[in-house]
C-alpha cells in the first residue's frame, strides 16, 4: 500500500512514472548522456489515409500505432513508456556500475544505490532465505490475543509501510497550508477500487472469483492447506467488502471540501467507537493532542465497528494476506509469480512479467529515489534544458495571465484573485535544490527484504517527523527520472522532473511549434490544474478557501458541466464509457493547457501560428497540434483500459486528443475543418473554460 502524498495532480498515468519521492541539484552536472535521438514529427508516424478533421488522433499517430505493438511485459505502450524505457537504460547503466563495485565509501549514495540493487538481483539468496524475512511480521500478527491488540499491531505495520486497514500520513493542512497535519483516509483493499467488490456484472464477479483463488494460493504458499486457504480467502473477500461498502467513490474523493474533516482525537473516538485510536497514535509516535484530518469519517466509523464485531481470527487472516501481498516481490519466485499471475495477467492482461532488473530498478527508485536521482541527473539532464524550460514556463504564465484578464464570463473581483494565484505559482524544474539526506538509512548487500523494509521505515519516520516543523518547500513528490509532471494545490506549485524533459515532450533544439505543442501543453496543463474544478478551490497561498463570487462560480460550473457531458459520451470499450465526473479535472487541464500553450506560441512567433512560414510542409499551427497528439499516442490492452476507466482520473490518450481538439477553434482553423466534420463539436455543446 503506497501511503499518498496528498493533492499531487499528475499529468499522465501512474504507470508511466518510475516512482515518487523528492530530490536536489548538483553544483555542476556532468556532461549529459543522452538517449538515442528521436526525430520530431516524423511523417512515418502518421496515417494520411485518415483525414485530420475526421480523426486527428489516427491521422497523427496511425503509422506509429501500426508498427508499435504492446511488448509482452507491458499493459500499454506509448510515448510515456518509450521515454521511460530510454530513461531506464541510463538508470540500468548507473545501477550496474555502482553494484559491480564493492569499495564505495560506506554511507555514500553510490554504496546505498549499488548495494540495494545488488541485493535485489541476488535471486539465489532470496530463494535460500525463503519466507524467513517475513516470519517476524507474521509472528506479530499471530501474537495478538484480542481486538484490543489491533491498534498497536496496525501502528507497527504502518511504521514500516506495510499497508492494511486505512491510510495514515502527514501532509499540509489544506486550510492552513503553513502547517503539517495528520491525515487519515480510507484504504485496506486488495482490489483496485471499491466498485470491484460491489458491482454485480459478470466481469466483476469473475474478477472477485479469481481474486479469491489468488489469495488462497498465496496463503497456501505460506503453508496453509488448500481447504483452509480457500476458506480464509473467502474471509478476506468478506472483510474487504465491508471496507469497500464504507468507502467513498473515486468521484467523491475528488471533492476537497468533503474530504476535509478536522477533528480532535476525542471527536474521532465519539464518531468511531470500538477501535483505540489513541493507542494507534502512540504506536506511531504521534501525540494524542494532535489535530486530525479524518478525510472520510464514515469509513472510520465502519472500520472501528469491525474491530468490535469481526472475529479476531478473520482479522488475522486479513492481515496475514496483506503482509504476504505487500512482500510478494521480495520473496522467492513462487510468490512473485503468483502475484503477477493475478495483478499482471488477470487485471492488466499482461502475458509476461518484466525482467527482474527492471523490477528491482523500479523498487530502487521507489525506495531511495533521491539517491538514484542524484546520479541520474549528473548523466542525463543538461543545464541548457533547464534554462529553456524556465523561459517556456514564464511565456506560458504570461499567456494564461492574458487569458484570465480577457475572460468574458469572470468578474473583476474573481479575476484579481485568480491573477494573484497565478503570480504566486512556484516552479520546480529537473531536480530539487536540496537532496534528501539518507545518512540515517542503512543499506547492505545482504537481505533485499530488509533493505526495502528499512527504506520504507525511513520514509514513514521522515513523514511523521514533519509534525511541528515548518513546511519544507524544497521537497519533491516525484523522483528526477520520472516521466510525468504535477501540480500541488497546497504548495501552489508546478513541478517538471528531468525524466519528462526529453523527446517527444521536449526537444532542446526543435522549433517552437514542436516544443509548445509538447512540453508547452504539459506546462499549461499543470498551470490549469490550479484552476480546475478542484484546484480552483485553493487560493494563492495553497489554502482551501473560496476566492470566487457566487455568480462567477456558477458561470464556471455551467462550462464544466458541458465537459462532463462531452466525456461521458465517449466509449473506449464497447461496454464502458469514460466517467466524465472522475476525469473532469484532467479534461479541464488538457483543454486549458492547449489554449494557453497555443497563445504562448503566438506570442513567441509574433504572429498567428496558422499564418507563419511553414516548416517541412506544415504551418507552425499544424506542427503544434501534431506535436500535441504525439505525446498521447499509445496502444493499450483491453484489461488495462478497463482498470484505468474504473480508477484513473485521466481520460485514455486517444480521447485526450479527440476531446479537447474538437472543442478548439484554433485547431479547426489550422486544418480547415468544415463545421460538420467529426473533429468539430457543435458550438452549443463545446466547453470553453480557460
Amino acid at each position: 500500500m503506497r501511503f499518498p502524498t496528498l493533492s499531487l495532480v499528475l499529468l499522465g498515468f501512474p504507470a508511466a512514472a518510475l516512482a515518487a519521492g523528492p530530490a536536489s541539484a548538483p553544483a555542476a552536472p556532468a556532461a549529459a548522456t543522452a538517449p538515442a535521438p528521436v526525430k520530431a514529427l516524423d511523417p512515418a508516424t502518421r496515417d494520411t489515409s485518415v483525414a485530420p478533421c475526421t480523426d486527428f488522433y489516427t491521422y497523427a499517430n496511425g503509422g506509429w500505432l501500426k508498427v508499435n505493438p504492446i511488448p509482452a511485459d507491458k499493459a500499454r505502450w506509448g510515448a510515456f513508456e518509450e521515454l521511460a524505457d530510454r530513461n531506464r537504460a541510463v538508470l540500468k547503466a548507473i545501477l550496474e556500475e555502482t553494484s559491480a563495485k564493492t569499495d564505495w565509501a560506506r554511507g555514500s549514495i553510490q554504496q546505498k544505490v549499488g548495494d540495494f540493487f545488488a541485493s535485489g538481483m541476488d535471486e539465489a539468496a532470496i530463494e535460500k532465505a525463503g519466507t524467513k524475512p517475513l516470519e517476524p511480521w507474521l509472528a506479530k500478527v499471530a501474537a495478538v490475543k484480542s481486538a484490543e491488540g489491533l491498534p498497536a499491531l496496525l501502528a507497527e505495520l504502518h511504521k514500516n509501510r506495510l499497508g492494511a486497514g486505512f491510510g495514515f500520513f502527514v501532509g499540509q493542512d489544506q486550510k492552513e497550508s503553513t502547517r503539517y497535519i495528520v491525515m487519515m483516509g480510507q484504504g485496506g483493499l486488495g482490489l483496485p477500487d471499491r466498485d470491484y467488490y460491489l458491482k454485480d456484472d459478470e466481469k466483476s464477479k469473475g474478477i472477485r472469483e479469481k481474486y479469491v483463488g489468488h489469495v488462497a494460493r498465496m496463503l497456501e504458499l505460506l503453508g496453509d492447506d488448500a481447504a483452509k486457504a480457500k476458506a480464509e480467502a473467502e474471509e478476506v473477500l468478506s472483510f474487504e467488502t465491508k471496507l469497500a461498502k464504507a468507502s467513498r467513490t473515486r468521484v467523491e474523493m475528488r471533492d476537497p471540501q468533503k474530504n476535509y474533516n478536522k477533528m480532535t482525537l476525542a471527536d474521532l473516538e465519539k464518531k468511531a467507537p470500538g477501535f483505540d485510536f489513541k493507542a494507534y497514535l502512540v504506536g506511531r509516535g504521534v501525540s494524542p493532542a494532535q489535530e486530525l484530518n479524518v478525510r472520510q469519517p464514515e469509513f472510520f466509523t465502519a472500520f472501528a465497528s469491525m474491530a468490535k464485531e469481526v472475529p479476531l481470527d478473520q482479522w488475522k487472516t486479513y492481515l496475514r494476506w496483506h503482509l504476504v501481498h505487500s512482500a510478494s516481490d521480495l520473496l522467492p519466485k513462487r510468490f512473485d509469480e503468483e502475484d503477477f499471475a493475478f495483478y499482471g495477467k488477470v487485471l492488466q492482461g499482461v502475458p509476461q512479467q518484466e525482467e527482474r532488473w527492471k523490477r528491482v530498478l523500479a523498487m530502487t527508485d521507489r525506495s531511495i529515489g533521491e539517491a538514484l536521482g542524484e546520479l541520474y541527473v549528473e548523466r542525463a539532464f543538461s543545464p541548457k534544458s533547464k534554462e529553456r524550460m524556465k523561459v517556456l514556463v514564464e511565456n506560458l504564465r504570461a499567456a494564461l495571465k492574458d487569458r484570465i484578464e480577457g475572460l468574458p464570463w469572470m468578474g473583476a473581483e474573481t479575476k484579481k484573485a485568480a491573477l494573484k494565484k497565478l503570480a504566486a505559482f512556484g516552479v520546480k524544474i529537473g531536480y530539487p535544490d536540496k537532496w534528501r539526506d539518507y545518512s540515517s538509512l542503512t543499506i547492505t548487500r545482504g537481505s533485499y527484504f530488509d533493505n526495502v523494509r528499512a527504506a520504507a521505515a525511513f520514509e514513514a519516520k521522515r513523514n511523521i517527523d514533519k509534525l511541528g516543523k515548518p513546511i519544507d518547500r524544497t521537497e519533491w513528490g516525484m523522483t528526477p527520472p520520472t516521466v510525468n509532471a504535477y501540480y500541488s494545490p497546497t504548495m501552489n506549485e508546478i513541478v517538471f522532473p528531468a525524466g519528462i524533459l526529453q523527446p517527444p515532450f521536449f526537444y532542446a533544439d526543435a522549433d517552437d511549434a514542436v516544443n509548445y505543442g509538447g512540453i508547452g501543453v504539459v506546462i499549461g496543463h499543470e498551470m490549469t490544474h490550479g484552476f480546475d474544478d478542484s484546484g480552483s478551490q485553493y487560493d494563492a497561498d495553497g489554502n482551501l478557501k473560496n476566492w470566487w463570487t457566487d455568480e462567477d462560480r456558477k458561470a464556471y460550473t455551467s462550462r464544466t458541466d458541458l465537459m462532463v457531458r462531452q466525456f461521458d459520451g465517449y466509449k473506449p470499450l464497447p461496454d464502458q464509457a469514460i466517467n466524465g465526473k472522475l476525469t473532469l479535472g484532467e479534461n479541464i487541464a488538457d483543454l486549458g493547457g492547449l489554449k494557453i500553450a497555443y497563445a504562448a506560441l503566438a506570442k513567441a512567433l509574433g504572429t498567428d501560428p496558422a499564418k507563419a512560414p511553414a516548416i517541412d510542409g506544415s504551418t507552425p499551427a499544424q506542427r503544434f497540434f501534431l506535436s500535441f497528439a504525439t505525446i498521447w499516442r499509445n496502444n493499450v490492452r483491453d484489461e488495462a483500459a478497463r482498470v484505468r476507466l474504473n480508477t484513473d482520473p485521466h481520460s485514455p490518450g486517444k480521447y485526450r486528443v479527440l476531446g479537447p481538439l474538437s472543442d478548439l477553434p484554433e485547431f479547426h482553423a489550422a486544418f480547415s475543418c468544415p463545421a460538420n466534420a467529426p473533429m468539430v463539436r457543435p458550438e452549443a455543446e463545446r466547453p470553453s473554460v480557460w
